[in-house]
């Protein structure tokens, strides 16, 4: 008969404790610094590992390393899990193994681009494991490997809408027991078909899933307790979130970290709130406090980084928190009260973040693009108020083109960047980034690069600043975008 894996390792069974199975040591050995031995190797086990000499300064830094999930990444397919200790589903073996290789070694660098590192991204070091003991989420991660498979095949959703019937009836099971139903493996669960309802159409369907996490969340006391036990849930319920409905669905903090929002990054804290010497007269140009408030401290964090580069992390933190902050205080469209110069800074701010950050979880491109639309909006009206043009608008031009292209919207973005750099007497990209960085601007290893082809479009010399042409601009390898000018 086929052995089994046993419920703890041969210590913890001497004291009767359970272990988890899924790691390469249990937590008792770690903590003991002894040897861990199991009847079966778990999922995730290596070679055991020799008996430590003697506790030194770095041990527990290396049961640490050990006990990471380093390890993920070297499953193969035909020997990802000799006894069948992840959840059942009814694929096939064989499918599920291929789905699961493709989970590891594809989806889940997809979803979290900012860590692209085996050993640290979240979606293997903490989403995975807790998948192998969640059923529902089992199948809600199969899902996403299933979808992208069949999407390329183009052969229909046969096996992805099996995953997805099974995965609706296990989280109906859980949500019925309030225990279950506030878990991590619950919520990530929820929030995932959410993104995979809405990149199907399903926007009804993918809203629900976003009323229902919302409530879980507030059932465990807001955004930020959830975080506190799980920062990748709390990360990609608000992000999701947002994205789904196209405006946020939790408050942030304020600036000193009070409140049961999404908290502000340590570096929000640290930074000044005033200007040194008021570049832009926001003074006399009756700027938002609130938004000027987000202005200058991200002003200040992003020359922070220039000597103190934070981590993906901390930069997806920051982004989230800031457009929390300027949406959750965007008035309607419709007020004529509004500034227009405050509303160009909230939205060009808002969109700078986008195009820094890039997606993440699911593509932000919906509320991209209306955000681009609210953008121009506030320009027309800009534009229709008697002022010289200044560093400020060679910035807004540099983020609405970046944000626009391969959009109708493009052209006009392109058209004022014409008259703005005809106005300044702009004759190089590096005179625009002058401009671009005296305002608001991040490095970032391909910063540049992204900007940059759409300005020497515009101020190549073949391209005729004194007669309005059509443009073409290579925004990559692989396309380009034709501008005509009105």
């Amino acid at each position: 008969m086929r052995q089994t894996l046993r419920r703890s390792c041969d210590t913890c069974a001497k004291s009767k404790h359970s272990c988890d199975l899924r790691t390469p040591r249990c937590s008792r050995c770690v903590k003991r610094k002894i040897l861990c031995v199991y009847a079966n190797e778990p999922l995730t086990a290596p070679p055991p590992p020799p008996p430590p000499a003697a506790p030194g300064p770095d041990a527990t830094g290396a049961a640490r390393h050990h006990h990471g999930s380093g390890a993920l990444t070297s499953y193969r397919i035909g020997s990802l899990d000799p006894f069948d200790s992840y959840p059942q589903t009814r694929l096939p073996k064989e499918h599920v193994q291929r789905l699961i290789h493709s989970f590891l070694h594809k989806i889940a660098f997809q979803y979290y681009p900012l860590d692209l590192n085996a050993t640290s991204n979240p979606f293997l070091v903490s989403w995975w494991p807790l998948a192998l003991g969640d059923p529902a989420l089992f199948h809600v991660s199969l899902q996403t490997a299933c979808l992208d498979e069949e999407m390329l095949a183009q052969k229909g959703f046969q096996a992805s809408e099996i995953l997805m019937a099974d995965s609706v009836a296990l989280l109906r099971r859980k949500v019925e027991d309030t225990s279950l139903a506030v878990q991590d493996g619950t919520m990530n669960s929820v929030i995932t078909l959410a993104a995979i309802e809405f990149g199907k159409g399903n926007i009804q369907v993918s809203e629900m899933h976003v009323d229902g996490v919302a409530r879980l969340v507030n059932m465990r006391g807001g955004i930020n307790s959830v975080r506190q036990t799980s920062p990748l849930t709390a990360r990609m319920v608000s992000w999701v979130s947002m994205i789904v409905k196209g405006h946020p669905q939790f408050e942030t903090q304020d600036d000193d970290g009070v409140g049961h929002g999404i908290p502000p990054i340590p570096e929000w804290q640290q930074a000044p709130t005033t200007h040194d010497d008021d570049l832009f007269n926001f003074a006399d140009q009756e700027v938002d406090c609130a938004v000027l408030n987000v202005f200058i401290r991200l002003r200040n964090v992003f020359q922070r980084a220039r000597r103190i580069p934070f981590p993906t992390t901390r930069l997806h933190d920051l982004t989230c928190f800031v457009i929390h902050r300027l949406l959750l205080e965007a008035p309607d469209s419709s007020d004529p009260a509004s500034s227009p110069l405050t509303e160009c800074i909230r939205y060009a701010t808002i969109l700078f973040m986008f195009n820094v950050h890039g997606p993440t979880y699911y593509s932000h491109a919906v509320i991209l693009n209306a955000t681009v639309t609210r953008f121009t909006e506030q320009l027309r009206r800009l534009d229709s108020l008697p002022r010289v043009y200044n560093s400020l608008d060679v910035w807004f031009q540099a983020i609405g083109m970046v944000s626009a292209a391969g959009t109708p919207l493009y052209d006009s973005f392109v058209e004022r960047a014409w008259v703005v750099a005809a106005s300044l007497e702009l004759s190089s990209w590096d005179d625009v980034f002058l401009h671009v960085k005296s305002v608001l601007w991040l490095e970032t290893p391909q910063g540049e690069d992204v900007f940059r082809p759409h300005w020497d479009a515009i101020l190549s010399p073949e391209s005729g600043l004194s007669s309005p042409q059509t443009l073409v601009v290579s925004v990559s390898p692989s396309s380009t975008i034709a501008v005509g000018f009105r």
